[in-house]
């Protein structure tokens, strides 16, 4: 079993974790802010890339051996799905938090592009 494969399944049962206890104060109207609050907004967001980003990992896992790709670019691209991975939910978390963190997006969104650039440019390359 690869990282990328035991990565995403603690991210996926951590987010359904997550949505478990978010899901213990969202009936509440003022919770976080009320329904359209950023601080809301950050936190459903949080849950969700946990899951979703440990399903993008899961997928590599499973697929990594069919792209063919050379060891190199096939180590980085899984590094850097992980990297995205375990950044997106914590700048969530940081950015709900602290507003001004925000900017820390960049983090997690270039790790992901860049994975995902990598294994592209192997795929569609003549």
């Amino acid at each position: 079993m690869s990282v990328n494969e035991i990565f995403g399944w603690f991210c996926v049962t951590g987010g359904l974790l997550a949505g478990l206890g978010l899901g213990l104060g969202f009936h509440r109207d003022g919770w976080l802010g009320g329904y359209a609050s950023l601080r809301r907004r950050l936190v459903r967001l949080m849950h969700i890339s946990l899951v979703a980003l440990g399903f993008l990992n899961l997928l590599f896992g499973l697929s990594a051996a069919r792209l063919r790709l050379e060891p190199a670019p096939l180590a980085f691209a899984s590094w850097a799905l992980v990297a995205g991975g375990a950044s997106m939910p914590v700048c969530c978390a940081l950015a709900a938090w602290r507003p001004g963190l925000r900017h820390l997006f960049a983090v997690p969104v270039l790790s992901l592009l860049l994975g995902l650039g990598s294994v592209l440019w192997r795929i569609v390359r003549p």
